[in-house]
């Protein structure tokens, strides 16, 4: 049975985010047709299947990978089916902001790939999360600067239909505690309402302050997600 908000948006499509987003607001950028599809490797690492429970759909993932290379894959309860390599596991929670408002910010900037170098420093420094050379192309990049650098940052990524992942929220350590990411979501948040969607994003089960952060602003648990990196078949352990 599907769920719901309260504006009878279906949040079902959350349980596989990944592919909703590869058939939905990122279908062009998708790589396979079929039971599988991943992002381009310069974009993100994550591929997804349509059915997590079917062999068929984890080989035509198989397709798309290549021997030695990783892809990432997500969901409430995904599980590598035999022959995959597991190369590292990751707990983490789902939260939803549907009734979270969001707020307009003049001292935020919109970035883009001009500023791919200040971003991928700031992430060196950061470690938010997974980050590729085109990972800005794939929604909005909003940054906060000070002292002639980029110090915080927040983007968006997977668009499942309806739905739009805050991720890369990220500030330097020198200018923690005085509420830039809290701005930044707030800011991202606005303008996926704005355009008629909602926002949802991910954060590490372990994450205790993020998590508190996240959910003062409104947003609230859905579901926990386990997230596994992993090597197709005949690759070396």
């Amino acid at each position: 049975m599907s769920t719901t908000t309260p504006g009878d948006l279906q949040t079902d499509v959350l349980d596989n985010a990944s592919w909703h987003s590869l058939t939905g607001g990122h279908a062009a950028l998708a790589i396979g047709r079929r039971r599988a599809r991943r992002y381009p490797d310069d974009r993100a690492g994550f591929g997804a299947v349509d059915d997590p429970s079917d062999p068929a759909a984890w080989a035509d993932l198989a397709d798309l990978v290549a021997v030695g290379q990783e892809i990432s894959i997500s969901g409430p309860a995904v599980v590598a089916p035999d022959g995959w390599p597991v190369v590292r596991a990751l707990d983490g929670v789902q939260l939803v902001g549907d009734q979270v408002h969001g707020a307009d910010d003049p001292d935020i900037a919109r970035l883009g790939m001009d500023d791919a170098a200040a971003m991928a420093e700031l992430v060196d420094r950061t470690r938010p999360g997974p980050w590729r050379p085109r990972t800005p192309e794939l929604g909005t990049y909003l940054g906060i600067r000070a002292e002639g650098r980029l110090i915080a940052m927040a983007g968006e990524r997977l668009r499942p239909t309806g739905w739009t992942e805050i991720s890369a929220v990220c500030t330097d350590p020198d200018f923690r505690g005085r509420g830039l990411a809290t701005r930044l979501v707030l800011a991202l948040v606005l303008g996926i309402r704005e355009r008629g969607e909602q926002p949802f994003l991910h954060a590490s089960a372990d994450n205790v302050t993020a998590i508190r952060v996240y959910e003062n602003l409104g947003f609230r648990r859905r579901i926990t997600t386990r997230h596994l990196r992993l090597r197709p078949p005949g690759a070396p352990r």
